[in-house]
Parts: C-alpha cells; sequence; structure tokens
C-alpha cells in the first residue's frame, strides 16, 4: 500500500511544500464570463467529424464510406421540422464531403470578435491585483487564448502555483525556483560529482603534518557509502545503478513524445534542451517519490505544461519553465496519482473505482448506452478508458485540442477528474450511434482509436 496518502491541496493557496507536500515519501527536505457558442447538444447526438487545425495528429483511423464522414445534427436546424420532433431530440445522419484543406484554416468576423473578447477577459481578471479565481475559472472552461502567455499564467494560478495577490507572484517564483535548483543540485547529480564535492567540502590535498616540502600525497579515505560496489542501501552509487534504469525508460518515452512535432522530438540544441529539462522533472519526481517512481505515460502527461510554460513570450518565465513545471507537474498529478500505482489498483482510490465511476455516470444520462456497452458488445471502460484517464486525453486528440481540453479541466471548480470523467463519458455519448450498431470488435477500435471531433462541442455535452 501506497503510505501518506496524497492530499488534495487547498484549492485558494497551494504553496510549494517544503517536502513536495505528501507526495515525497521518505524525503525530509528543508534549507538554513462565457463568449463561447451557446449551442447544446442533446444527450446521443454525434458530433461533426472534422480534421485536427493546427497541431495534426499522426494516429490513423478507419473511415467510413471512402472518406465521408458522418455528421449528425438536429433535424430541426436541417428541415424546418416542427417543434415535437426538436423537444424530442430527434436527429438525422447527413453524409458530407471532408472540406479541402485549404479552407481548414478559414476563421469568421465573428470568431475573431469573440477571441479578442476572451483575450480581454482574461487580461482584466489577470491584471487585478487580487485574481477572482471563481471567474478566472469560468473564462478558463470555455477555453484560454494562445498567445500572450494568458494561458500560462492562468494555469499557474488555477494549480495554485501562483497566489491570488499579485504582489506576491514575484516573492513565490522566486522562492520557489530556487527551491527546485536546490533540489536538483542535491539530487541529480553523478556519484563522481557527489564525491567531488564532498572532497572539496574537506578542503585540498595536505602533506602529512609537520613535513615543509612536497612529498607523497594523502589519498582520502572513501567510506562504505561511496564506493561503487557498495550495495548498501545508503550508498549513493547502489542508489544511481539502481536509477539508470528509470533515466533509460524515461529517454525512450522522450523520444516517442508528440513525434510530429519538432518542439519535443527534433534534434536540434532547442529541442534536445526541452528534453533534457522534462527528463529532469521526470527523474526527481521518481527519485523523491519511491513508492511510486516513473509510470510510463508520465511524459505525455507532462508535456503540455511544459510546452505553455516554456513558449511564454515572458523570457524570464520561459527561461524558469522547468522549475515552474515540475511543482505544477506533482500538483496535477495530486489527486490521479494513485492510478499509477498497481497496488491500489482495487482500492477506493485507484484506477478501477474511477473507472467504475465513469461507468456509473453513463449509465445515469444513457442507460441504453450503458447496457449496450456492458451487456451486448461487452466492451468495458478498462478497455479504452484506462488511457483516456490516467493520461488525461493526451493520446486522444491534437495537441492543441488537448490544451483546449486543460482548460476545462483546470477551470472546473470541482476539480480535474470531475470534469475527466464528464468529458469521458461525452465522448462516449458524442459516439452513440456508431456504437449502438457496432460489435465488441467495432466499439473497441472507434474506442481506442477515438475520431477527431469538434472540441468545443464536446465540451458544452449538458450534464
Amino acid at each position: 500500500m501506497l503510505k501518506n496518502k496524497l492530499k488534495i491541496p487547498d484549492k485558494t493557496r497551494k504553496p510549494f511544500p517544503d517536502r513536495l507536500g505528501s507526495l515525497v515519501i521518505g524525503f525530509d527536505y528543508r534549507d538554513g464570463e462565457n463568449v463561447g457558442s451557446d449551442v447544446a447538444l442533446e444527450f446521443g447526438e454525434e458530433l461533426e467529424t472534422i480534421q485536427p487545425k493546427g497541431f495534426g495528429s499522426d494516429r490513423e483511423f478507419e473511415e467510413p464510406d471512402g472518406g465521408v464522414e458522418a455528421e449528425c445534427v438536429q433535424e430541426e436546424v436541417l428541415t424546418g421540422g416542427g417543434a415535437a420532433a426538436a423537444a424530442a431530440g430527434e436527429t438525422e445522419f447527413r453524409a458530407r464531403q471532408r472540406p479541402g484543406r485549404e479552407g481548414s484554416g478559414h476563421v469568421s468576423v465573428l470568431e475573431v470578435i469573440a477571441a479578442d473578447e476572451k483575450r480581454s477577459d482574461v487580461e482584466y481578471e489577470l491584471s487585478q491585483e487580487e485574481i477572482n479565481l471563481e471567474k478566472l475559472q469560468r473564462i478558463a472552461s470555455k477555453g484560454l487564448p494562445d498567445e500572450g502567455g494568458l494561458r500560462a499564467t492562468t494555469w499557474k494560478l488555477l494549480l495554485g502555483y501562483l497566489p491570488p495577490s499579485r504582489n506576491l507572484w514575484q516573492k513565490e517564483l522566486s522562492e520557489n525556483r530556487l527551491k527546485y535548483a536546490k533540489l536538483k543540485g542535491d539530487l541529480l547529480i553523478s556519484p563522481s560529482e557527489f564525491a567531488r564535492r564532498k572532497i572539496l567540502g574537506f578542503g585540498p590535498c595536505e602533506t602529512e603534518a609537520g613535513s615543509d616540502v612536497d612529498g607523497p600525497l594523502r589519498r582520502h579515505q572513501i567510506s562504505q557509502e561511496d564506493h561503487p560496489l557498495s550495495l548498501g542501501k545508503a550508498s549513493v552509487w547502489n542508489q544511481y545503478f539502481e536509477n539508470t534504469e528509470v533515466a533509460e525508460q524515461i529517454d525512450r518515452d522522450l523520444q516517442r513524445t508528440h513525434p510530429d512535432m519538432k518542439f519535443f522530438s527534433g534534434e536540434t540544441v532547442i529541442s534536445r534542451r526541452h528534453r533534457e529539462a522534462m527528463r529532469n522533472i521526470l527523474l526527481l519526481f521518481a527519485k523523491l517519490n519511491p513508492a511510486i517512481r516513473y509510470v510510463q505515460g508520465m511524459n505525455e502527461v507532462l508535456a503540455p505544461i511544459y510546452y505553455v510554460f516554456s513558449t511564454d513570450p515572458n523570457e524570464q518565465n520561459a527561461a524558469n519553465a522547468e522549475a515552474d513545471s515540475f511543482s505544477c507537474f506533482v500538483r496535477l498529478l495530486g489527486d490521479s496519482v494513485d492510478h499509477f500505482c498497481q497496488q491500489l489498483d482495487n482500492s477506493s482510490v485507484g484506477i478501477l473505482s474511477t473507472l467504475s465511476r465513469l461507468s456509473e455516470l453513463l449509465k445515469t444520462n444513457d442507460e441504453e448506452l450503458w447496457r449496450h456497452l456492458e451487456f451486448t458488445t461487452r466492451v468495458e471502460p478498462q478497455f479504452y478508458a484506462f488511457r483516456w484517464i490516467t493520461l488525461l486525453l493526451t493520446q486522444e486528440f491534437s495537441f492543441q485540442s488537448i490544451l483546449r481540453i486543460w482548460d476545462s479541466l483546470l477551470g472546473n471548480p470541482f476539480g480535474v477528474q470531475d470534469m475527466l470523467l464528464r468529458v469521458c463519458c461525452a465522448m462516449l455519448l458524442c459516439m452513440k450511434s456508431r456504437l449502438l450498431s457496432g460489435d465488441f470488435i467495432a466499439n473497441l477500435k472507434l474506442l481506442q482509436h477515438y475520431p477527431d471531433i469538434n472540441i468545443e462541442h464536446l465540451l458544452q455535452m449538458p450534464f
């Protein structure tokens, strides 16, 4: 069992803990409003399947009928039908040709105006001496602007890394960044460097007492814990070799992180620098949490945070993206880290319990679909939603869509996990027609390779 269970930090004030909260196990470290679309879709409506914009996805999936896609729209809108049909939520499928690539980037005047209003709203809230977190949550849930570093600052506030009082921001940032640098300097050094520092702490080599001429050099004594062949738990070399396998796994995973984005997978100096920073974060987290260590997929959870922080136009913030990302990564995992602990899978806080909550949520909102998946086709949530939940949907959509979804996850006043389950349920409801007509293989393939859809409509599904 995982000791020192994680507690969700206070939403209004989450200082960088001296011991990294209860995430740090066995380590005691001390030093000396709504501008989006108002269209709401009814349960069971299948959303328009579109090509992802901006950041692409390298995932492939089958398309029905040779490249045409099904669009589920309300019959009232399409045909001008009676109010009774609209009230009953009747829908029909229409096949349409995929729009040409040249039109995929078209932005209407109304969209430009809406984006400007949204940006103004965020800028206004962030300019206040005391940030109203409830207002900021409502704005974030509708999507944050990509430019101006507004998303980076807002995420830091919503995760509790920045306090609501603006006049405390610089002080908090400076202290937290210094603490990270000290943690990194103490824990992410090789044993040889550790020995070198230890030797320097004793001062330079001295000749034998009373000798006034150069003579044989006196060798420093090597303690048992400093010996490379030591198997003791306190041995820095033994700890180093134990962490080597973890570091190699992190390196392999980082090479596969969003391979379609040069930011992560390129071979330029900057790309390698980004991977090195993310490696430091993940390795430090693993060392501070020996009961959890590093679990494959954590790199995908870290990627959006590090990307947003390191692309902040504020040069000082971008330069400190590694330190800021580490602390926010810890906070984000605060209420879901148990999903990565296999020993807790069957507990009330484990992943199986969370999957059960998703199943109950689907049953409450659409019992027909729930019965079809659970009993007719026997497609259990473990087969598709395990990845959805543990990786916070980072493998299901294009990168730009992930950022938009995370705005809503972080902006939810009831917590990330609450909103995450709602989004997962909405993903099932949006595919209702295809799921009801599919068998086990078809439905499993659909849910494991979720098609690109209109994210705004997905996030506006009524619950």
